[in-house]
């Protein structure tokens, strides 16, 4: 029976509910369908990503018929090719083009004011690790060329001059001057001088110091203040002293700053920063590892618009101050990995609290070895519908009863991750009580004396307790399953919405929970590294019930083997990145059904497995199009990676 000729605008209107992988699947079908697929409102705000060779002269002009679109070029340099590329994005996309980034790249000035002039709507331009544009410090030196691309960039709003090592006052202060309205700009890990005059109190700067100076900054954020709304200033070394001076600046509005790894930052820099920039919505403080318990009162205090916030890795951070972060009424994102010294009782204070209060939707708690089951159960009853992400990697003291309290009250969550909490097992995902273990008589050890030394005659009471982690649960019987099915209590099944999920080194599952409860439409993201007691019925059965996978880790899986992935990748349509390091078991047969059924894959790890061969990878890479790292480390005694 034929479809009927639908008009354009309702197949368009069905495309819009389907995945992009899906979308391009269908627009193969007939002409009318991929017409449908080209529509405007299915195509803006792309970016192509693709490397300067003369085969991406064609596609370029084939990216005509978009109204708006971005770039990504790699590996453009000063050879006739790049020069091409260059020519005929500016020659097709030029009014089209929206944003662009040239990473990896080493072009020079020439190569790029050809193309900046043609672009009079560009809104993004990242130029983050063009060394080769900076060095000679005599970049836009010539008038005529800070008039050409000060016209191309008169509407930009979005400037990336990260990880510069030779950006100078001279060099930043002629690309700045052509950009009158930028609202967002990076120069995170640039070479900064932040020194002050040490008689006159001032920073120093006289505009042609080799780096840039933080005069130059502040007069640069001085004459943008009604515009500039966001900063990044992390991995620049940026003392107490010049954040003070930053905050100050008369009518400086900002609404996001990013300060990671700024580690000379103390309390009182914080506070002032929170006092004069009280409009922050976002504040990333991670690895600001002087940071303590006063800044994060003085965020709870002062910055009441926050929605997104990082204080992970600041070690010295404890409990206090965290019930009045969660009193923000419009926080939605809290990261606090690796503040070792959290336990989360003052997260469940402050949420217990009257309204107003944070509506958290991102949590990470990643490491927080001091988090037990009781915060966790708290946690999830008091955040409920409203939590999108959580992050419990490496909180080894959490139990089953945690993953029953997540599947129970966190029904909307998207990405949940468990990696190294070893004392989950399978009653756990199974949304089970694991029965209560009866002493049996004969499990007692027979008395054989007071024993008085370490070193003679039975241990006795001198040996030391086993560990929790060392004891093995009792396994799931058949009688279990079938409660299991029977049961209404809520499993990981519950999850429904699930998209990412990490289960690495959580080695007391086994295939019984994986098999029975790992079945999400929608999960694009799955790691089940280190899971030595999973065979190929787990990944069958997960190639079967989640076949929207576009990343797989199963590393260091020893019984996983070419047969289970003979029956699994036919199943993984959209599949890019596979992760099989150390699963001794897979042999060059994989590799062969990989290059037949996973045409998308970009990213592969086959490091330390001794039946993979050299050759065989270097037939792989001929024959799969977007392969772009193989992973190889020791395969077969070979050492490297190969990068395509």
């Amino acid at each position: 029976m034929e479809s009927p000729n639908l008009p354009s605008e309702i197949i368009t209107y069905i495309f819009s509910f389907l995945h992009v992988m899906d979308r391009k699947e269908a627009s193969l079908v007939c002409r009318s369908w991929y017409n449908a697929s080209q529509d405007y409102p299915l195509k803006r705000n792309f970016t192509f990503k693709f490397p300067a060779s003369s085969s991406s002269l064609g596609f370029i002009r084939g990216l005509v018929r978009h109204p708006r679109c971005g770039l990504v070029i790699s590996h453009l340099d000063g050879s006739s090719v790049s020069r091409q590329v260059l020519l005929e994005v500016g020659l097709h996309l030029g009014p089209r083009l929206d944003s662009l980034a040239l990473p990896g790249s080493s072009i020079t000035e020439s190569c790029l004011l050809e193309l900046l002039p043609r672009l009079t709507s560009l809104r993004k331009l990242d130029l983050q690790g063009l060394d080769s544009l900076f060095m000679s410090g005599a970049f836009l030196s010539r008038e005529e060329h800070r008039r050409k691309v000060y016209r191309a960039l008169l509407n930009l709003e979005e400037l990336n001059l990260s990880n510069l090592r030779y950006l100078s006052d001279l060099s930043f202060n002629r690309l700045t001057i052509c950009t009158p309205g930028l609202q967002c700009l990076s120069l995170s890990g640039c070479h900064i001088s932040f020194e002050f005059d040490p008689y006159r109190g001032c920073p120093v700067g006289s505009g042609s110091s080799a780096l840039v100076s933080l005069r130059n900054l502040l007069n640069l954020l001085q004459k943008q203040t009604s515009s500039l709304r966001s900063l990044d200033l992390s991995r620049t070394g940026i003392t107490p002293k010049s954040l003070r001076s930053i905050s100050k600046l008369r009518g400086l509005r900002l609404e996001e700053l990013n300060l990671h790894g700024c580690k000379e930052l103390t309390d009182y820099s914080i506070e002032i920063l929170c006092k004069y920039q009280s409009g922050l919505r976002m504040l990333d403080l991670s690895g600001c590892m002087e940071l303590s318990c006063r800044a994060v009162l003085a965020v709870g205090a002062e910055l009441k618009e926050l929605r997104v916030l990082s204080f992970s890795q600041d070690w010295k951070i404890t409990d206090k101050g965290l019930a009045e972060l969660m009193m923000l009424p419009h926080l939605r994102s809290l990261d606090l990995s690796e503040c070792l010294h959290v336990s989360g009782t003052e997260l469940v204070k402050g949420l217990s609290g009257p309204e107003p209060r944070a509506q958290v939707e991102t949590l990470s708690l990643r490491n927080c070895t001091y988090i037990r089951d009781s915060v966790v159960f708290s946690l999830a009853q008091l955040l409920g519908v409203h939590l999108r992400e959580l992050d419990l990697s490496s909180c080894v003291y959490l139990t089953d009863l945690s993953v029953r309290a997540i599947a129970t009250f966190l029904p909307a969550l998207l990405v949940l991750r468990l990696g190294w909490c070893k004392e989950i097992s399978d009653w756990g995902l199974l949304g089970m009580t694991e029965p209560t273990k009866h002493c049996q008589p004969s499990d007692r050890e027979e008395d054989k004396g007071p024993s008085f030394t370490r070193t003679f005659g039975n241990m006795g009471f001198f040996q030391p307790p086993s560990l929790p982690f060392q004891e093995k649960p009792r396994l799931v019987t058949d009688e279990d399953l079938e409660e299991f099915r029977d049961q209404q209590g809520a499993s990981l099944l519950a999850l429904r919405e699930l998209q990412v999920l990490e289960l690495t080194a959580c080695s007391k599952l086994t295939d019984t929970s994986i098999t029975q409860v790992l079945r999400f439409p929608e999960l694009q993201r799955l790691s089940l590294s280190m899971l030595p007691e999973i065979s190929d019925d787990s990944l069958v059965s997960v190639a079967l019930h989640c076949s929207s996978l576009t990343s797989l880790s199963l590393s260091h899986c020893p019984q996983i083997s070419d047969k289970g992935m003979a029956r699994a990748l036919p199943l993984l349509h959209r599949l890019q990145h596979l992760y099989l390091a150390c699963c001794n078991a897979i042999t060059n047969e994989t590799l062969s059904i990989i290059a037949l059924h996973c045409d998308r894959l970009r990213t592969l790890d086959v490091s330390m497995c001794k039946d993979i061969t050299v050759h065989q990878v270097d037939l792989l890479q001929s024959r799969l199009p977007f392969l772009e790292k193989v992973q190889c480390r020791f395969a077969n005694g070979a050492d490297f990676t190969m990068v395509l």
